[in-house]
């Protein structure tokens, strides 16, 4: 389906995850795109990152606004797939199975922290690479050659979105990574830099107040929660596509 003209897969944890599994064995290059409502309204200005979102191989539906957006315009989701989640459950995946990680991105040291964390959870997880790199075209031949280097199954991407599905997009031929995905902050809040919300509050699709409380600098950004609520609420019955 289509919210705002951006598109978000009808897709259950479980699927997605062997829908993942299944472009490591193609081997491949695929996107996986995590939407929320701040990727919906930036994608309205910015027609690059829209087509990035659409042409995809994922679009998953991470955010507690697109989940309620879809039931408002007739096509609801199964279940939200969250980037940080979608992280976990694949380091498991990776600890049972043998698929090679690769953590791109954060502020320096952090994804070799979210890594020992995972490390220690998922004892085995096969992970060959934790670097905080930067999203700048200028380092992007060097970034691509560290990771190829590594030959990883799942690339993980955490320069922040826009710009690390920008970054994607633009490398991901040359990396040859199966599977190339934007997580965001996921792996802050994998290493403890910053907290999730509590479960009760995430259960509810309430962790843009959480972060509004614990990050209050990011009320600009969440500036784009009313502003979605409202389009989606004014979005007329022609405008409501489907895939």
């Amino acid at each position: 389906m289509f919210i705002l003209g951006v598109r978000v897969d009808r897709v259950t944890f479980e699927q997605v995850v062997s829908m993942v599994e299944g472009f490591i064995a193609d081997g491949r290059p695929h996107q996986i795109v995590t939407v929320n409502p701040e990727f919906v309204m930036t994608a309205q200005h910015d027609a690059e990152f829209r087509q990035i979102i659409n042409r995809a191989a994922l679009a998953l539906p991470d955010g507690a606004g697109v989940w309620w957006a879809s039931r408002r315009l007739g096509h609801p989701v199964p279940e939200r797939v969250p980037g940080v989640d979608l992280v976990v459950r694949l380091a498991q995946r990776s600890a049972a199975k043998g698929y090679r990680l690769y953590f791109l991105g954060a502020m320096p040291g952090v994804a070799k922290r979210a890594v020992v964390v995972l490390e220690h959870r998922f004892p085995g997880v096969a992970v060959v690479g934790a670097y905080a790199g930067s999203p700048r075209p200028k380092h992007d031949a060097t970034i691509v050659k560290r990771v190829r280097a590594q030959r990883p199954d799942i690339l993980f991407v955490a320069f922040g979105a826009p710009t690390q599905d920008h970054w994607i997009a633009r490398n991901m031929e040359r990396l040859g990574v199966p599977v190339c995905i934007g997580v965001g902050g996921s792996f802050d809040y994998i290493a403890g830099v910053r907290p999730l919300a509590p479960p009760a509050l995430r259960h509810l699709g309430l962790e843009w107040l959480h972060r509004l409380i614990t990050q209050p600098w990011r009320w600009r950004r969440m500036l784009a929660l009313p502003r979605f609520a409202w389009r989606v609420m004014h979005t007329k019955p022609a405008d409501r596509w489907e895939c």
